[in-house]
């Protein structure tokens, strides 16, 4: 149990979390969406600090991030709950979750711990994921500003729906912000997250490159019949365009039917494959199709020359044609880190 950061006391003992959008008002012993911020006496705790779930040595290519460090391993953390609660979540069992799950095996790794285990297993960074990283937000700003002072970069795998003042307050610890636009409307949102004001995590993506000057990367998980549309898929891939710039990297990835969406079936790759050209007239340079593994849209394209800079199977990478951030063949900005 740890006193959360950002919140703020109000009469009659109820607190206000201002971590992520939802600023849950919280009664005494209740707890907020997420369930793992709670009133107790007055004061708000994050109820897992340090209680991971999961822990990995990843490849950056699985968060994922394809142009940020590519090729390096990443330690991963994940802990327990989520602000959403999508029915489709590939990750339902840890981020459904109530606060300490009895017997589901948190693993108690203080920001000191996770340095040391870092640097055993040859990793250059650290990444939050799995579960969404402000459930133990407290512990990320802990551990991200010691990873700083160790050389190692830090990247938030994140469906973005942190307030300005949680990003402003980690913002100088970041490095890379991997963002989920699940969609691009008011019904889709409401339906999956039963959220408003999902226009933030636009407002909180533009905020972390331009303010913090973090690698920022898209994913849009395309699921048959929600999000496929044409309205939809061109609408983010414009505002990618528009408000982050043509070089931001768009993954839209596969969707396999989990929890509560059974039902569906696995996205139609033809889908992916005119997602990925409405991000080509929407002007970006770098669309890629996700969880279909050996599709050439794995494959990074120089958009100048068209030669082959890198090539991805799964996560297995050739790098032919990478000069740091820019093409070895004719020198075009590529917008890779680090550069």
């Amino acid at each position: 149990m740890h006193e959360a950061l950002l919140a703020e006391k109000l009469d009659f003992n109820r607190v206000r979390c201002n971590i992520c959008r939802w600023r849950c008002t919280i009664q005494p012993d209740n707890t907020g969406v997420c369930r793992m911020y709670k009133n107790i006496g007055g004061t708000l705790y994050n109820m897992n600090y340090a209680l991971a779930s999961s822990v990995a040595i990843d490849p950056i290519e699985k968060k994922p991030l394809y142009h940020f460090y590519p090729g390096s391993r990443v330690f991963s953390l994940g802990s327990w709950g989520c602000n959403f609660h999508c029915p489709g979540c590939q990750n339902w069992q840890i981020s459904c979750a109530d606060i300490a799950p009895p017997g589901r095996g948190s693993d108690e790794i203080h920001p000191s711990e996770a340095i040391e285990l870092a640097r055993q297993n040859n990793c250059q960074g650290i990444a939050w994921t799995y579960n969404e990283p402000t459930m133990w937000f407290e512990y990320t700003l802990d551990l991200a500003r010691l990873a700083k002072e160790n050389d190692l970069y830090t990247v938030y795998v994140t469906n973005g729906y942190m307030t300005p003042d949680a990003l402003d307050t980690i913002g100088p610890y970041l490095d890379a912000w991997r963002v989920d636009v699940k969609g691009f409307s008011d019904k889709f949102y409401k339906k999956l997250a039963k959220i408003t004001h999902w226009e933030g995590i636009l407002e909180t993506a533009e905020r972390a490159k331009h303010k913090w000057d973090m690698h920022v990367e898209v994913i849009t998980n395309v699921i048959p019949t929600q999000n496929d549309d044409d309205e939809q898929l061109q609408s983010i891939a414009h505002w990618i365009h528009d408000k982050l710039g043509e070089l931001t990297p768009w993954h839209v990835t596969r969707f396999y039917p989990q929890y509560h969406e059974s039902d569906l079936q696995p996205t139609p790759i033809a889908t992916l494959e005119r997602a990925m050209e409405t991000g080509r007239q929407a002007g970006l340079k770098f669309i890629y199709i996700g969880n279909v593994t050996g599709h050439d849209g794995e494959n990074t394209l120089c958009y100048q020359c068209g030669r082959l800079i890198v090539q991805r199977t799964g996560y297995s990478i050739e790098m032919p044609g990478l000069n740091g951030s820019r093409c070895k063949y004719c020198g075009a900005d590529l917008n890779f880190r680090p550069g």
